[in-house]
């Protein structure tokens, strides 16, 4: 029999409704981003950002969720509808795709708070008694049922997932509040240079995730009054929290581990540094992020591809990967990969040497190259004989990007401008 407790909860996630917010850019990852949403990068070896907000929905209970998308939408609109097209309509499940449209007025979405008020019809169609409204492109899993069932108990107009981070952490980066004994917000301040310290706890601070839960009813009545102020940004951090927090019942939301009280794994991919590192992660013994995990999967749409093969077993030339994570559809011919990620199918070719590297779909490394600590976006051609990583003036020379820490992003438009100058040297 189900616990109560349960039971409650998943009558309070059968009316919320989540609103994934997945129109960002992601500047930071510069060319990762030239043709897609930030949310639509690939992570993890077979994933997009965005599974992870919209497994955590499914898993949660919540069926009925809406995804606002704006820029260099084609990439995620195609893998919502191939990967999370499959439920029933008539039985009110659905994942959604909600463009930016012009629905309201003549604009695209100016900021988070616009592009929830731009679908307030479609929201109230569906009579939710909660709204649950998340960032798309973070890396996490989360329970929401408990999120919603504090919301209720504590008369909450709204609620603020929150998670701690360290000052310099947040400083100009996270948004972060200010909360009582009791969790109620009391200050909220969007990307401080100086956030505001946990007491008695030096150098850590609230961080929010960018997740906020709110009574449909208060929600669309601020997004009115928001909307008729001719000097808001129309965006939740910067002008809905800091407006409403003195007069109604915002509370703050931690995220953590319910049996340990430790802060579960949460990761803002948001800089080629951080993409990489996250990555390398996965491929550690244990990582903190569990992907084979069965009672938390993490869905997604994949091809059907047949088992990653390694071939060659000759002294100088043999098919071999150690501490690496290696994705359906890969051909491993004669060449060694070591503590590296490699997406779905991806070839790499005799004699060649693939170093604590991320190696995005579809890609081919052509014999006797040497990558370390790179990049290799989706469906690059790697030419033979290539070696990147080990000099970075030669790969700054070469037209690819290198980053603070070391780390080389090679991209196919980079390689096919590289091919043409050398052809002119030639």
């Amino acid at each position: 029999m189900p616990h109560r407790s349960d039971r409650y909860i998943s009558n309070l996630t059968k009316d919320t409704y989540a609103l994934v917010l997945a129109g960002g850019r992601g500047s930071r990852l510069f060319e990762l981003t030239d043709s897609r949403a930030k949310p639509a990068v690939y992570f993890g070896g077979k994933f997009r950002i965005i599974d992870f907000s919209l497994s955590n929905c499914i898993n949660s209970g919540i069926n009925r969720i809406g995804v606002a998308t704006q820029y260099k939408s084609h990439s995620l609109i195609r893998h919502i509808n191939r990967g999370w097209g499959n439920f029933k309509a008539n039985l009110s499940e659905f994942v959604e795709v909600l463009p930016a449209s012009q629905g309201n007025n003549n604009d695209w979405y100016l900021g988070t708070a616009d592009a929830v008020y731009q679908n307030i019809d479609i929201i109230c169609a569906e009579r939710p008694k909660y709204v649950l409204i998340l960032s798309g492109d973070h890396v996490y899993r989360m329970d929401y049922g408990p999120l919603i069932a504090e919301h209720v108990a504590n008369n909450a107009d709204m609620t603020v997932c929150c998670l701690k981070a360290t000052t310099e952490e947040a400083a100009d980066s996270f948004g972060v509040m200010t909360v009582n004994a009791d969790n109620k917000v009391i200050a909220f301040d969007e990307k401080p240079a100086q956030p505001n310290e946990i007491p008695d706890n030096p150098g850590q601070c609230l961080a929010s995730m960018g997740n906020y839960l709110f009574n449909t009813d208060f929600l669309f009545e601020h997004l009115l009054n928001d909307y008729s102020s001719e000097n808001s940004s129309r965006d939740f951090g910067h002008d809905i929290i800091p407006s409403i927090i003195k007069d109604n019942n915002v509370f703050s939301y931690a995220f953590k581990d319910p049996d340990s009280e430790n802060q579960p794994y949460w990761r803002d991919v948001g800089t080629l540094d951080a993409f990489w590192e996250a990555n390398m992660e996965l491929v550690t013994p244990q990582p903190q992020l569990d992907l084979y995990d069965k009672a938390w999967p993490i869905w997604t749409y994949q091809e059907q591809l047949p088992p990653s093969k390694f071939i060659f077993d000759d002294d100088l030339r043999r098919g071999l990967a150690v501490d690496s994570t290696v994705s359906a559809g890969c051909i491993i011919s004669g060449s060694t990969v070591r503590k590296s990620l490699l997406y779905s199918s991806v070839h790499t070719h005799s004699y060649s040497l693939i170093e604590e590297s991320v190696v995005l779909h579809g890609s081919h490394v052509g014999e006797r190259c040497k990558l370390k600590r790179v990049i290799v976006d989706s469906k690059c051609h790697i030419p033979a004989g290539l070696t990147i990583g080990y000099d970075r003036e030669q790969d700054i020379e070469n037209g690819f990007r290198v980053t603070e820490k070391g780390i080389t992003l090679v991209t196919s438009q980079m390689l096919k401008a590289l091919a043409k100058k050398q052809m002119i040297i030639d």
